[in-house]
């Protein structure tokens, strides 16, 4: 492996065979699934919010004017989502040697902060109708919810064909529960108007919905986020693991051990190893590599062997004191 050692690292004779890069591409393949359903998801979706919005201005109601802006912000969603997944389809070059997969959870980012942008907007227009009530007309506000309701069960479906794992198709089904759960608070709404004639519900049930979507958009951001941080994947603990790999037989010491995840579901790791003196270099590359991909589903791994036993390798250098 061509590894690049620009750290300021004098690596002696390390061996790069335990990383074959003959017919290995850092690119996964983007599934054509994941493209097709977000692509349905998104025409239902923009096609459905003009209703939501005719139909919120006809009946005077923020729970639908809400949930239509939270539409508004799926079909955002959905587009970034497909884009991204159009995208990461390139194959990897000179410069993106992982090709264009992070650009997925780059998406993932944006909806999130999205979300919580919708949630301050619903927030304040509920509270501003609690102070200043509005009349709400409550069948065709209640016809437009259940048709919306509808509408959201069928997209959530769709979405649910796709990788369901998926930090970006996990952030549009997030998404559409949010709208799923607002339709349902807009029939609540309506019932209770056209039972009652209690206008506070519209805006009361607008803020149970925007903390729901707040929840959501909080569980995106810190998936997302961790990525882009390359932060240990799920619930993986990096000590375990470079437990697990000292005791494969041949290995003396793991150092320098990363593990990340080049895009959601496709961890990989670097790690550095010295051998014992008995040990086949290429039998025990191969056994740690299999303990990787069996045990921790890391199937992307670069194992450095250090024959000077001096674990030198890979790692960050610090930053020098400044003189004055």
């Amino acid at each position: 492996m061509a590894h690049d050692h620009s750290h300021n690292h004098s690596h002696d004779h390390h061996d790069h065979s335990g990383h074959d890069h003959a017919g290995h591409s850092h690119a996964p393949t983007v599934g054509h699934t994941n493209e097709k359903v977000v692509l349905l998801g998104l025409v239902l979706t923009a096609g459905f919010m003009v209703v939501e919005v005719v139909g919120g201005l006809l009946s005077g109601s923020l729970a639908l004017i809400a949930d239509a802006g939270h539409m508004l912000t799926d079909a955002l969603a959905l587009l970034l989502a497909w884009g991204a997944f159009r995208l990461g389809r390139r194959a990897s070059d000179g410069r993106r040697t992982f090709g264009y997969l992070r650009l997925e959870v780059i998406a993932g980012f944006v909806n999130a902060l999205a979300l919580f942008g919708l949630v301050i907007w619903i927030a304040y227009a509920a509270v501003m109708r609690l102070f200043e009530p509005h009349p709400v007309l409550a069948g065709p506000m209640f016809a437009v919810a259940v048709a919306g309701l509808v509408i959201n069960i069928v997209v959530f479906l769709n979405l649910s064909r796709g990788d369901t794992e998926h930090v970006n198709i996990r952030g549009a089904m997030l998404h559409v529960v949010g709208d799923l759960l607002g339709s349902v608070a807009a029939i609540v709404a309506a019932i209770v108007i056209w039972l009652t004639g209690w206008m506070p519900i519209d805006p009361i049930l607008s803020i149970l919905l925007s903390v729901l979507i707040l929840r959501s958009g909080w569980t995106l951001l810190k998936t997302s986020l961790n990525i882009l941080m390359e932060g240990v994947p799920g619930n993986l603990v990096v000590d375990e693991v470079q437990g697990a790999l000292a005791a494969v037989p041949g290995v003396r010491t793991i150092a320098h051990m990363h593990v990340w995840s080049i895009t959601s579901g496709r961890p990989a790791a670097t790690l550095e190893v010295t051998l014992t003196e008995d040990a086949d270099p290429a039998e025990t590359t191969r056994r740690i590599k299999g303990v990787l991909a069996e045990r921790y589903q890391i199937g992307h791994a670069t194992v450095e062997i250090d024959w000077a036993g001096s674990c030198r390798a890979c790692s960050l250098p610090q930053p020098e004191a400044q003189q004055f």
